[in-house]
């Protein structure tokens, strides 16, 4: 869907950039992104202090609150996945809302930021899977006797190859349809006062398809760190 206005495309037109940045508008909000969890990331780590300020508060909430629901889900061995999985989640989370704000485009709007979040985490399960049990993973796709194995294994990497286009095309239907929605309102009922309830449970849409992605694949981790049945 082209927008009527985004601003950080301007931006890059007026740098001679415009091709590159109406070709890719999901790589310069993606990058816009990166740069404010950065920056945001900079300022709560520069704040903390024995004496917790209300930014360093949340933060402490949000990331323990988090943490905490991976471990009660993947058992105290996955606990060193947190880094990755909560990246995931909080990237995801906020490239959904920045579509909210006027003159801005979620990245996840686009198929190919929402593959490359998934193929991150899909190769990153059987990368684990290699980590726990070495070339004795393989039998997670043998299934349990050896003369089933013609069946099981073909089954099984369609079903991993399939964890790919779930993760990827959820989460872009949802987030371009949602865009669809919100753009087809501002061309027939005004940019402001109409949307406002669909920008609204855009809010509800964006937190649920961060968590959803997130769930699946801590779920897919812990599917990798266990033993072969």
């Amino acid at each position: 869907m082209e927008h009527p206005y985004m601003f950080f495309v301007k931006l890059f037109e007026g740098i001679g950039l415009g091709h590159f940045a109406h070709t890719y508008p999901h790589v310069i909000y993606s990058w816009v992104v990166m740069a404010l969890l950065i920056v945001v990331g900079f300022l709560a780590g520069k704040s903390v202090s024995m004496i917790p300020t209300k930014l360093q508060n949340f933060f402490e909430v949000l990331i323990s609150g988090i943490e905490e629901f991976m471990v009660d889900v993947t058992g105290e061995e996955g606990r060193w996945l947190f880094p990755l999985a909560s990246t995931v989640f909080i990237y995801i989370f906020i490239s959904n809302l920045v579509g909210l704000i006027p003159g801005f485009y979620p990245p996840t709007a686009s198929l190919n930021t929402t593959l490359s979040c998934a193929l991150v985490v899909v190769v990153f399960t059987h990368i684990i899977g290699v980590m726990y049990h070495g070339p004795a993973y393989v039998k997670h796709f043998m299934g349990p006797v050896w003369w089933m194995v013609p069946i099981i294994m073909p089954i099984e990497i369609i079903g991993h190859l399939a964890r790919i286009l779930s993760l990827s095309f959820r989460l872009f239907g949802n987030m371009m349809g949602h865009e669809l929605v919100l753009g087809i309102l501002f061309l027939l009922a005004g940019a402001f006062f109409a949307p406002l309830p669909i920008m609204a449970l855009g809010i509800f849409v964006a937190l649920v398809q961060a968590f959803v992605f997130f769930l699946l694949s801590i779920m897919y981790f812990t599917g990798a760190m266990e033993h072969a049945h």
